[in-house]
């Protein structure tokens, strides 16, 4: 469950610095600050852009002068900067990440590879979230084989939760992550456009069909994860004997969709392989 603001016994007390606030970035500092995981004195934030870093201050964290003077005054570092920026991004770091526990949410730059582009000997995590942090209902991959300290690797998975689904895998499985659900929210969002289409066909307003096929899809999800039950089960409890629902999951069935959501998962994944 997500931490209630004020939550005082699961707060993070290390210092954690931001070097990059944008979209993703920006939420789970938002998200961290929102939830009372993070107190603001314990965040600091540099981002190469103005609007962000206008964004960061309107929250109350404090704002590094540059790359290297949030490393210096944060005990835990959250790389959040594009993949094409990662490598110049470090070098302005200089040596002030030497000991320093980073946790990089940079896509498809492995561990090993961000280590060599780093001055020093840092601790990694890497990460995978997803676009839903930024409504704080994120899905979140941590690798489990990291070099963090328990303490940090805590204060990591308080950060993550705050804001989603925590689930700790070994990096070999982070690209099945990355098609799963790296790709899952373009999928998810198909298939509610699908199904409002199919509204819209029956006569149903737009407006209207959107948001009964997106309510239907973010309320099936919320019966999964907190009733703790089983895909099958909720569809069985649904698809009543010769009823409406058993018409359509036919056509589904003959439409192969189990089959090509396999291997849509699976084609991500291999892309994600080859990056």
């Amino acid at each position: 469950d997500k931490k209630e603001a004020g939550g005082n016994d699961t707060m993070i007390t290390k210092k954690i610095g931001w070097i990059g606030c944008g979209n993703m970035g920006g939420a789970i500092l938002h998200g961290a600050l929102k939830s009372g995981v993070l107190a603001k004195e314990n965040a600091m934030v540099y981002d190469v852009s103005p609007a962000a870093m206008e964004k960061a201050e309107g929250w109350g964290v404090s704002l590094g002068a540059d790359c290297a003077d949030v490393c210096r005054n944060s005990d835990l570092i959250l790389l959040a900067v594009k993949p094409q920026y990662a490598e110049q991004t470090l070098a302005q770091c200089q040596d002030a990440l030497d000991g320093k526990a980073v946790i990089s949410i940079v896509a498809g730059v492995t561990a090993e590879r961000l280590r060599g582009m780093i001055k020093g000997c840092p601790r990694i995590l890497r990460t995978m979230p997803n676009a839903p942090a930024m409504v704080f209902e994120g899905a979140f991959a941590l690798c489990s084989d990291n070099d963090l300290t328990a303490d940090e690797m805590t204060a990591a998975e308080e950060l993550f939760s705050s804001i989603g689904v925590v689930e700790q895998v070994p990096e070999k499985l982070i690209d099945a992550v990355c098609g799963l659900s790296g790709g899952g929210p373009a999928y998810a969002a198909m298939f509610i456009e699908a199904m409002a289409d199919g509204g819209v066909k029956q006569g149903l307003p737009r407006a209207t069909a959107y948001r009964l096929a997106a309510q239907t899809c973010l309320g099936t999800a919320k019966m999964i994860l907190d009733m703790d039950i089983h895909p099958g089960q909720l569809k069985d409890m649904v698809t009543s004997p010769g009823g409406t629902t058993i018409e359509g999951c036919e056509m589904l069935e003959k439409g192969g969709m189990r089959g090509t959501v396999m291997a849509c998962v699976n084609a991500a994944t291999e892309k994600s392989k080859k990056l």
